[in-house]
């Protein structure tokens, strides 16, 4: 039996992802073994090196390329998120009863720049099926990437959305809360925790009065001379708040990832598949 090697899938994680994945049909040039791949990709995606740069153990760095990009795009990757995610609220591992909300900023590589699109402020978040806004500007990081990320109690990956490095996390709040979608064998999927939790950054009335409307307590405290007027200034739960900080934890293991640590792609949607795959590894330790 051949020696599993660092960053490779056991047998057991494999399994869970396997029927998430096309299936090998066979026909014409030999298919690479879906295994061998997706190692190749955990590969790149932890050591931070040059598709290029790919061991021969892996196969042609153009067939591991070419599957990772195919995977963003069709849709396999989404899918495979959601299965997990599926898997794991069934099991009990997510937590409901409070997410937490952040944002890093990522130093973009000189090799993103020149995009497919002159779009370069990324005024908009790129989305799975949007793969034209670039999401780079500069912010006080230099050139770079914002991750808008969202964790349950536990620490856990929920969703993620990218913007220009200069943009303010509270304006993509109820973004980032909109992309939860963890379905359920019967049902609508779930996307609603019972609270959100989030720094002083993302205070301001609309994101509170976004989570009133959807009876979600917001765990966020007030800015410093930010709401005057009759009326009492709201309120924070201190323990709840205390929490959060498993989300500053989970971007900590993330950038331990060097292709998320560092923003090499030039295409937003094909940064976003390396973070995809970024929350994949962390669900299979589960």
């Amino acid at each position: 039996m051949a020696r599993r090697r660092r960053y490779e899938l056991t047998d057991e994680q494999f399994e869970r992802i396997e029927e998430a994945l096309p299936e090998v049909d066979g026909r014409g040039r030999p298919y690479e073994d879906h295994r061998k791949v997706v190692n190749g990709i955990f590969w790149v995606l932890r050591s931070g090196a040059p598709w290029r740069d790919l061991p021969e153990r892996y196969g042609s760095w153009k067939t591991v390329y070419d599957r990772f990009r195919r995977w963003a795009e069709d849709g396999t990757l989404q899918s495979i998120v959601e299965k997990l995610q599926g898997e794991l609220d069934a099991e009990g591992h997510i937590d409901w009863q409070q997410f937490n909300v952040d944002s890093t900023t990522i130093r973009a590589s000189r090799s993103a720049a020149g995009g497919p699109t002159d779009d370069k402020k990324g005024d908009r978040p790129a989305r799975e099926d949007e793969d034209v806004s670039p999401a780079l500007g500069y912010g006080r990081g230099g050139f770079s990437t914002k991750i808008h990320l969202l964790a349950d109690g536990n620490g856990l990956p929920m969703a993620a959305v990218l913007t220009a490095g200069q943009r303010h996390e509270s304006v993509f709040f109820t973004d980032v809360m909109d992309h939860v979608r963890v379905p359920r064998p019967t049902g609508r999927p779930k996307k609603r925790p019972e609270a959100v939790a989030g720094d002083r950054a993302y205070d301001s009335k609309e994101n509170r009065k976004w989570c009133w409307k959807r009876d979600i307590e917001s765990v966020i405290p007030a800015r410093n001379g930010m709401h005057t007027g009759p009326g009492r200034p709201p309120t924070c739960d201190k323990q709840k708040y205390e929490r959060r900080n498993v989300v500053e934890r989970l971007v900590g293991r993330l950038k331990e990832r060097r292709r998320i640590a560092t923003r090499y792609e030039k295409k937003a949607s094909h940064y976003k598949a390396m973070l995809q795959w970024a929350f994949i590894g962390e669900y299979l330790k589960q």
